[in-house]
């Protein structure tokens, strides 16, 4: 039952007359600047301010959130114009998204909201057993932050719940950057099973949420593929992929990153595996230690090269593919005949057949033939939109190199 306060009238925004509303009623989940009408009293909205968006002749299309300071100035948050969004109105969009993954895993080490997928533009959740990292990335959810946490631990049992406020799409948002423990107590790094590895993932002080459970299917083709061989995992993070291929049998793994802490817990979840002896890892910048690793004449039987993204928007594409181009062919040299290089890239802005020509370049300056093997994307936990082709943002392409 609404109370008389949840039943007061939204303020109305409106699209403007060439506006295409047709793609908001299936399903498209955003409003750009330039298709709104933003007269003085739209752009006087608080950022993250709640509002009825209506078409160009003033029938409701639902319950959006407004930013005037967003490129993305509405997100639809419900098709309800009369939406109440409070606690129990997020206990339903988690209850959903909670389902479907407890479907898809048995232990609760996932991705339980993936955004604009799930509902909850802007949001992103990471479970971590009965931890739980929040990403409010939009005005909006930093606003209705008490209410997401609540909501939370009502739905999953989490009694552990960090904000990060940290990355790009913050600042497009005109919000700061913080790390904040909501909820409970964390003092050391959470065990993650994941494909039979051991992950160490630090909540409060890693990058992004502590680990990446997008590349979960990709890790499990690699590992396929490492059993007996010697496998290199560039941008190694905690260990993504070398661990992976270390529980799979791999012989050796050489896990490299820029970052000392992240190689530290690649190498606790190494030992907390039993895989010491089979671990080293070597801190550096990518590309030097790719050509380092070339003048040393070093060869591994699985090269895997999963980078930052180097084309986050289209201003920086060109710049972007031609890194990877630059990736692909100093990898290449470094896989033994008949072995496995796979490449990856998690740029919105480079798609599949752009990010597969700079990678088929690559290997071809790098004196290498190959056939692609493998194309992965994000795992099942990362749903994306059908009518937001930016949620796909991962590619993952694997090559058997020639003799």
């Amino acid at each position: 039952m609404k109370t008389p306060a949840e039943t007061a009238m939204y303020p109305t925004v409106r699209l403007r007359p060439k506006a295409e509303a047709r793609a908001i009623r299936h399903g498209f989940p955003w409003v750009y600047a330039d298709e709104l009408v933003t007269d003085r009293r739209t752009q006087g909205l608080t950022p993250g301010a709640l509002a009825v968006l209506e078409d160009a002749e003033r029938r409701p299309l639902g319950l959006v959130t407004v930013n005037p300071k967003s490129k993305i100035i509405a997100r639809v948050l419900d098709r309800d114009p009369e939406a109440v969004i409070n606690q129990d109105w997020f206990a339903r969009r988690l209850s959903a998204a909670l389902a479907l993954r407890e479907q898809l895993f048995e232990a609760p080490f996932y991705r339980l909201v993936h955004a604009e997928a799930d509902g909850l533009p802007g949001v992103v959740i990471d479970r971590f057993g009965d931890a739980a990292v929040v990403q409010p990335n939009a005005a909006w959810a930093e606003g209705h932050l008490a209410d997401l946490t609540a909501a939370l631990v009502q739905v999953t049992g989490v009694d552990k719940v960090v904000k990060n406020g940290s990355g790009r799409s913050r600042g497009l948002e005109g919000l700061d950057e913080d790390m904040v423990l909501l909820a409970g107590v964390i003092d050391a790094p959470i065990r993650v099973p994941m494909n039979g590895a051991v992950y160490m993932a630090d909540l409060l002080g890693g990058q992004k949420t502590g680990l990446f459970y997008d590349q979960r299917p990709n890790h499990a083709f690699a590992a396929r593929l490492a059993k007996g061989g010697r496998v290199l995992d560039m941008f190694s993070h905690v260990g993504g992929f070398g661990l992976a291929c270390l529980a799979n049998g791999a012989v050796s793994a050489l896990c490299v990153d820029g970052s000392a802490a992240a190689l530290d817990l690649a190498g606790q979840g190494a030992k907390a595996m039993g895989a010491s002896d089979r671990f080293a890892s070597r801190q550096g910048d990518a590309f030097a230690v790719l050509e380092a690793l070339a003048a040393e004449g070093a060869q591994f039987d699985v090269v895997i090269c999963d980078p930052p993204a180097f084309a986050p928007a289209k201003p920086a594409l060109e710049a972007g593919l031609r890194a990877y181009e630059r990736i692909a062919r100093l990898a290449a040299p470094l896989v033994a005949p008949g072995g496995y290089l796979g490449l990856c890239s998690c740029s919105h802005a480079a798609d599949l057949t752009a990010f597969r020509n700079a990678s088929a370049r690559g290997i071809g300056r790098g004196g290498r033939r190959g056939q692609i093997i493998y194309t992965g994307f994000a795992g099942p936990d990362h749903p994306v939109l059908p009518q937001l082709a930016e949620g796909g943002y991962l590619k993952s392409l694997f090559f058997r190199l020639d003799g």
